[in-house]
């Protein structure tokens, strides 16, 4: 940044593309989630599926035009069902499965196509909430104005509130200079630590979250791609002319360049070999929501800490998560029972202790592997 240039603070949010990766399975939301309606599909958060509260919180600095949905290929006419405000056109699926890197590209490419190398690209969840979206669009508005300033990666990493050791953090460093107040250089990452690891982490407030939410120029993850994952780049590059235009042709190029990919995350292929990657720290009541356990926060609950979502009963219960998807007028009855979790669907039913579902994927796939309840799963 120039001497006499603004500072940061002060210049403009930039028009911000937003790329919303939307993959995954069912597994840990069964039987609400299925193979064919995974997490992002889940409507029982507030009456529409998470996918879409991912696109309304955009509303006032994202328009839909500027937004691209990465997903499965065999899951797009469902996101665009459930998306009917986008264009059909902005909703991609890949043709198999390659993690985030691939993801990523992917949908800095689609950008790109549509803007140029010098717009601002936020990779965004499907699949999360977000208590406070104003605060949330104000820190993507300043992750974008870093991105503006300095050729830098911004991650928005989450204020920890518990020492979990089901997320990966990441160390922060000394401040960035030229950007944004709050931002810092990125030290170092930490994948899910133990226990104990991840309780020095919350004490020493020096580490965020990762959140897997990232804002970038185009040019400069293209750079990072040079250096760091040049077949990934080259895979891109065929794809270029066609990008943007969808139709059988790119369906096609975009089949061949991913049966040549590896599968690797963006945070190991690019990352955490980057050496200008700076983070904020986000606090605007961010929740993966990546269990039965964890929805039961955002359900209503009665005086003995059941929380209920549909037409369910309570007597002598304690400590339960209950969810009723019918609206048939069928009810979900609990007596007596304490620290449960019961989930009732038209064709299935789960009944798990809280601890029990950390195992939900083991009972996934042992649906899925059975020939009598597979049907069960799709």
């Amino acid at each position: 940044m120039k001497p006499d240039s603004k500072p940061a603070e002060s210049i403009r949010p930039p028009d911000i593309y937003a790329v919303i990766l939307a993959g995954g399975r069912g597994e840990r939301f069964w039987p609400v989630g299925r193979h064919s309606r995974p997490k992002q599909f889940v409507d029982i958060f507030g009456g529409k599926p998470l996918i879409a509260h991912a696109v309304d919180r955009l509303r006032g600095l994202v328009p839909p035009e500027r937004i691209r949905i990465v997903t499965s290929r065999d899951l797009v006419r469902a996101t665009r069902r459930a998306l009917p405000a986008l264009p059909p056109s902005s909703i991609v699926g890949e043709p198999c499965g390659r993690d985030t890197a691939a993801a990523c590209a992917l949908g800095t490419e689609l950008v790109r196509a549509a803007a140029g190398d010098s717009a601002i690209v936020a990779i965004l969840t499907a699949d999360h909430l977000m208590a406070d979206p104003e605060k949330f669009r104000q820190t993507l508005a300043d992750a974008g104005r870093a991105a503006a300033a300095r050729p830098v990666m911004a991650l928005v990493g989450i204020q920890p509130t518990h020492p979990a050791t089901g997320y990966g953090y990441v160390e922060l460093g000394r401040p960035a200079s030229g950007l944004p107040k709050g931002f810092r250089k990125v030290a170092r990452f930490v994948e899910k630590p133990d226990s104990e690891t991840a309780a020095q982490c919350l004490k020493s407030g020096r580490f965020v979250w990762n959140s897997g939410m990232f804002v970038w120029q185009v040019s400069v993850f293209r750079d990072a791609l040079r250096r760091h994952r040049p077949a990934l780049l080259d895979a891109m590059d065929t794809l270029a002319p066609l990008a943007g235009r969808g139709g059988p042709r790119f369906a096609a190029a975009l089949s061949r360049a991913y049966a040549a990919l590896e599968k690797i995350s963006v945070d190991y292929a690019v990352m955490e070999k980057a050496d200008n990657l700076v983070a904020v720290r986000g606090d605007f009541g961010w929740d993966d929501v990546g269990s039965w356990t964890s929805a039961g926060a955002h359900f209503a609950a009665d005086g003995s800490g059941n929380a209920v979502s549909g037409l369910v009963r309570a007597l002598a219960a304690a400590g339960n998560v209950a969810v009723n998807t019918e609206p048939s007028g069928h009810v979900v009855a609990l007596l007596g029972v304490e620290d449960l979790v019961v989930v009732h669907t038209r064709d299935a039913t789960l009944v798990a202790s809280r601890e029990g579902t950390a195992r939900m994927k083991e009972l996934f796939a042992s649906l899925s592997s059975d020939p009598a309840t597979e049907i069960f799963v799709k």
